[in-house]
């Protein structure tokens, strides 16, 4: 699949919940192949993750829905932001819950793009900071953020993934 061209961000709506649970699915069994277990990630469903994200885009309000990145008509990415949803947040710190970028479409800007465009959205909205948690183990994801501006605040937490607990760190940015 083709990744060169111009890349268009627009608000998701409903009818884009398939394309975004194919970028989320493939892009969970590219990045965390030996990060989380093999069974964990071969048994990730396109059509349970389009439930999730159908229902999502349908309860969500227009102007808090994910963000996708479309290339010649087709979703190629998606970024998900919004309040924190942190205990020790304050009404000022926006969070980043999800990016994602197909993985033929890695190494192009679409991230970056993607990154930028939720931070400016997050500003928009009032927020000063924004937060986001990556898997402690996700080399490649913590070194696009650290590009980004993004920092570790200290902020550690286990996620029970599948069968394991994975360690994740928070990462910040201030101001947005």
């Amino acid at each position: 699949m083709p990744c060169e061209g111009p890349v268009h961000l627009r608000r998701a709506a409903p009818g884009d919940a398939r394309s975004i649970a194919d970028v989320h699915v493939r892009t969970w069994q590219q990045a965390y192949r030996g990060l989380l277990a093999t069974e964990v990630l071969d048994r990730l469903s396109v059509t349970r993750r389009e439930e999730y994200w159908r229902s999502e885009l349908t309860v969500l309000q227009g102007e808090q829905r994910p963000w996708v990145a479309e290339l010649e008509g087709r979703v190629v990415g998606f970024v998900s932001a919004g309040p924190s949803r942190d205990d020790d947040a304050d009404g000022r710190v926006g969070e980043v819950y999800a990016i994602y970028v197909d993985p033929g479409c890695w190494s192009r800007g679409i991230g970056r793009h993607l990154m930028d465009h939720a931070r400016r959205d997050l500003r928009a909205h009032g927020y000063g900071a924004a937060t986001l948690w990556v898997l402690e183990a996700n080399t490649l994801a913590r070194q696009f953020y650290e590009a980004g501006g993004w920092h570790t605040d200290g902020a550690t937490r286990l996620d029970r993934i599948g069968p394991a607990d994975v360690a994740e760190v928070r990462y910040r940015v201030l101001p947005v």
